[in-house]
């Protein structure tokens, strides 16, 4: 059953009625970056305390560098799994200073050199005397990042890190912890609501619905080749056109295209992201720009065709269409997914 520095199989955990974790599998390889994306309420947070030791699951085992650390017949506590943990609120201790709070969980004879280590890892050398008061919000993430890396971890678990920071901030915010991490070499698994994040970041992005994981791969592979119709909305704006089977092709009313799977059925719903589609103005077109949303460096169309049908186009700001104005409409997909 060995799959690498975290493997998780059939777990389950349920609070009195309500499941919030049901047959989840997820392997993460050593070194490796993972999101955990999904819907607030999807079970990523329990999933994530579960492999952290903060709960026990009632069904399943979980493994950490290949040994087992919860199941049936063992429950190993969460200051034995060599895991590090940054808290969505960070959770530091208000009276005690940074290197204090940094130091916690180490052993006394290496606290010294590990403290000294993980605040120059993090950027914050000559702060060990200060108290989280007296920190930004950034520093604050920083010294829990440090605490958490400071026992030398084999894995590090992010729960949300970035929900309480200004949207103006968070971009550079990630883009600067996630380097941290990577130089640290650890393995990582980030639980996350946000897309974009989780496309930005990670290796791999993990897709959970329900208390399951729905499917697992690279952000590409799940951006455009996702397992089914949810997968497939969650990951990004779409548009979904019938399209009618022919051999390894699909008929649509914007063309033919090759299908990147089938599942039996021969009439089904073609996936074309609003990147495919490319707008030329025309005025004898059949279709029409009926709404636009200008973001600076790119637009998003909303376009209706003759027969009524309304799609959504994503162009960059060099190819501008006019509100009101015909057009032709062009799909480039070199192959595309397709569900019954």
């Amino acid at each position: 059953m060995a799959c690498g520095m975290i493997c998780v199989h059939g777990v389950g955990k349920a609070f009195g009625e309500t499941i919030a974790v049901e047959r989840a599998e997820l392997c993460v390889e050593r070194g490796e970056f993972v999101a955990l994306l999904g819907p607030s309420g999807c079970g990523k947070t329990t999933l994530l305390r579960l492999i952290a030791g903060f709960e026990s699951p009632d069904t399943g085992e979980i493994r950490v560098a290949d040994v087992p650390v919860a199941g049936r017949t063992v429950c190993v506590p969460p200051e034995r799994r060599r895991i590090g943990m940054v808290f969505q609120d960070y959770a530091l201790f208000p009276f005690l200073t940074v290197a204090e709070n940094v130091s916690f969980g180490v052993a006394r004879r290496e606290r010294r050199r590990r403290v000294a280590e993980a605040l120059e890892l993090v950027g914050l050398a000559g702060l060990d005397k200060r108290y989280p008061h007296e920190l930004s919000g950034g520093q604050q993430q920083r010294v829990a990042l440090a605490r958490a890396l400071a026992p030398e971890p084999s894995v590090v678990l992010l729960d949300e890190p970035w929900s309480n920071i200004d949207p103006l901030r968070r971009h550079a915010m990630r883009d600067e912890l996630a380097q941290i991490l990577r130089v640290a070499g650890v393995t990582v698994l980030l639980v996350t609501h946000d897309r974009e994040e989780a496309f930005s970041l990670a290796d791999r992005v993990a897709l959970m619905l329900e208390g399951t994981i729905v499917q697992a791969g690279t952000p590409e592979d799940v951006y455009l080749r996702p397992a089914d119709r949810w997968a497939a909305e969650f990951a990004g704006a779409g548009n979904f056109v019938r399209g009618r089977l022919d051999g390894e092709l699909v008929e649509t009313l914007l063309g033919r295209f090759p299908v990147t799977g089938r599942n039996g059925a021969t009439d089904v719903d073609v996936l074309i992201r609003p990147e495919l589609l490319e707008l030329r103005p025309d005025a004898e077109g059949t279709a029409e720009v009926v709404a636009r949303e200008f973001r600076g460096h790119d637009v998003f169309y909303r376009v209706r065709l003759a027969d009524g049908t309304t799609l959504v186009s994503h162009r960059p700001s060099t190819e501008l269409v006019a509100l009101g104005d015909r057009v032709t409409v062009r799909a480039h997909a070199s192959a595309v997914p397709v569900f019954s």
